[in-house]
């Protein structure tokens, strides 16, 4: 599993980093160079927000909490997706250096922050928003805690859409049109959840093109999800899920 945990770095080196940015826009751009100095337990976001505080005021980058938990400060860094907020300089550094430029496979904005809109449109193709089966003149769903697809689902509910497997993918980025790992993990946990009433119309959306079958089940949705998730479990879920309804109706 990637570890994107926080660490310290209090006896940091006092040599200057040298940090290429990517600067640019969805028509191009290019790369940039800046001396930042060294500090103890710093962060990648803590050197990007030096860049724009002490360098550059035009460095543009989107971040919120800076504690691990709104996951918008994504960025690539040295050609991984990592929550720069939670990327300490010492696991990441290369030969002094460290390169960072924005989230893969998403529309460049402005130099480090993404266009997010492709990556929710994709949520709602697969069906991956809640479909109500009450309203609030009915009881509740009994939901026991211990029942077998309630832990599917339970699996899943951390996502925060931070969007890092979907810049880890590399069927996303060879397929326009895959719906990609976040949003086939929230509809495998509808699939999942009691309380919602999709039906056979979730599995139509995601077993359509560029649904769960073109997963490659390479695995780097796993591997770099920064809340420990298994969006290619959950797409694999669906796959089966898929599958057994083929059958099914086959047989009938």
């Amino acid at each position: 599993m990637f570890d994107n945990a926080t660490t310290t770095d209090d006896h940091a080196d006092t040599d200057p980093i040298a940090v290429t940015v990517w600067r640019g826009d969805s028509g191009g751009g290019t790369w940039q160079s800046f001396n930042v100095p060294r500090q103890p337990s710093q962060t990648v976001l803590d050197i990007v927000t030096w860049i724009q505080q002490e360098a550059d005021p035009t460095l543009t980058y989107r971040f919120a909490c800076r504690v691990g938990m709104c996951g918008s400060c994504a960025m690539m860094v040295n050609d991984e997706p990592r929550w720069t907020c939670r990327t300490h300089v010492g696991r990441v550094i290369r030969d002094g250096a460290i390169r960072i430029a924005p989230l893969r496979n998403l529309p460049v904005i402005k130099d480090l922050a993404t266009d997010m809109d492709p990556f929710f449109d994709k949520w709602v193709k697969a069906e991956a928003t809640h479909h109500a089966s009450a309203d609030r003149h009915d009881d509740f769903a009994a939901v026991l805690p211990d029942d077998t697809k309630r832990i599917e689902a339970s699996a899943g509910i951390e996502c925060i859409n931070c969007a890092v497997c979907y810049a880890a993918c590399d069927t996303v980025a060879g397929n326009p049109d895959y719906l990609g790992p976040a949003a086939l993990q929230r509809a495998w946990t509808l699939y999942n959840d009691a309380r919602d009433d999709a039906g056979d119309a979730l599995l139509d959306a995601v077993s359509a093109q560029g649904g769960c079958h073109s997963c490659h089940s390479m695995g780097s949705c796993t591997h770099y999800c920064p809340n420990d998730l298994d969006p290619m479990g959950a797409i694999a879920g669906l796959k089966r899920a898929t599958a057994r309804r083929a059958f099914a109706r086959g047989r009938g």
